[in-house]
Order: C-alpha cells, then structure tokens, then sequence
C-alpha cells in the first residue's frame, strides 16, 4: 500500500486557499463538472453529491457545483440517465471556474479525445482553476489536453496500461487510488470516486469537516487507510 504525503513522505500539504470564508474571497467554490455523452454515473455523482454537502456545513466557503457540455439538450449517460446541463461551454457564458472535475465517459479513450472544441474549454478552464479533478478516464482527457505532462497521475486500474501507451512521456503510478500534484488530483474512479472528493474536502476545509461529510453519506473515511500519493 502507498499511503504517501509529499515527496519521501512528508506531512500533508496546507492548503494554498484556505476553506474557510473570508471577506475577501467569493462565498461558494464554483465546481464545473464536465459530462457529455457516455458519461459515468459513478465518476459524476460521487463527487457531485460529497461537494453538494459542504453547503450543510457552517463556518466553511461551501461548493456550488453545476454542469457542463457541449449542449443545453440532455446528455445521456452510459447506464441511460438524461442529465440537463446547466451551462453550454460552447456558446453561454460561464461563472469562474475554482474546480473542474472531469468524470469518465465511455469515449475517453476514443472519439472524445479528437474533440478539439471540449480539449479547448478544458484547457482553458484548467488555467483559470484552483483544482482539476478526474475520475478514471477523465485523465486521459487532461493528459490529451497537455495538463499532465509535468506532473503524476493516475487513472482507472484496467486502463492503466493503455494510459501508459497513449501517453509514455507520463509520470503514471499505479496501486494507489488518487494522486494529488500541485492543483491536479486524479483518481482511480468508480465508487472510490467518493475518497478522492472527500480527500479535497479534507484538504481544504480539514479533516473533521470531512469526516462529517463522510458520515453523511455512511462512508468510513481515514484518508491514512488509504493508498494514495500526495506530491506538492
């Protein structure tokens, strides 16, 4: 098991923007979650639902997460739930950006790595961003879009060596079910989708504010039982 913290095993990174409110900073963390078609239940709601619940939080910047596609028509996931976005990255015009979080879809080791509009916006909305965030494939989106490239990553386990092939310049670890570098966190997927956005909770708001978002949701969290990779 890799339970690491920082380069050689230091102690947890602070955070660069502390979860707390402050006058001077926005009251909501603006999360855009990524979707298109194909998109997976799991990568999407997992993170959704444990960044929805920091607004039952007092004392903390809570998270506004919303929706983004190519389209304001319903987008259809891989098990055939219809999601309506909220907000057309090619044509509306969209609130700043603190966290994007790509979720995988079942094209992300195809057709959607070729679709230059969405590299664009995630290219630009990465730029802008405090965090970027992925699940399973979602980081083959980030690695296509050149977001990686100095930095070590991780995705879904049986695709690991495909990510390997399509991108052998990568720094890519495996066995660990997230990896944070600098603002990149990528995860495994699936249902440890849940780990990787309660680790960014601790992270920013601290650990007995992620224990009680863990709680909520009957999840057991202790980020130290975890195999994961913390470089800053």
């Amino acid at each position: 098991m890799c339970n690491c913290s920082g380069p050689e095993g230091k102690s947890n990174p602070k955070s660069a923007e502390p979860g707390s409110p402050s006058a001077d900073q926005p009251e909501y963390y603006n999360v855009a979650f990524l979707i298109m078609e194909g998109t997976y239940n799991t990568e999407f709601t997992a993170p959704y639902d444990i960044f929805q619940h920091t607004v039952y939080r007092e004392g903390i910047r809570p998270m506004k997460p919303f929706t983004v596609a190519n389209t304001k028509n319903p987008v259809t996931t891989f098990e055939g739930v219809r999601i309506l976005p909220d907000f057309d990255y090619t044509r509306d015009s969209l609130p700043p950006i603190d966290i994007l979080v790509v979720p995988s879809a079942e094209n992300h080791l195809g057709s959607d790595l070729k679709d230059v509009q969405m590299l664009d916006f995630v290219k630009r909305a990465a730029s802008e961003a405090i965090f970027v965030t992925s699940h399973c494939d979602g980081a083959f989106v980030l690695a296509k879009a050149g977001l990686l490239d100095s930095v070590v990553s991780t995705t879904f386990p049986d695709d690991i060596e495909a990510y390997r092939r399509m991108f052998p310049l990568l720094e890519i670890r495996d066995s660990v079910l997230f990896v944070h570098d600098g603002k990149y966190i990528t995860s495994a997927g699936g249902a440890r989708s849940f780990e990787a956005a309660l680790y960014l909770c601790e992270f920013l708001y601290g650990k007995e504010i992620a224990r009680s978002l863990a709680k909520g949701l009957v999840i057991e969290w202790e980020l130290e039982q975890l195999p994961h990779l913390i470089l800053q």
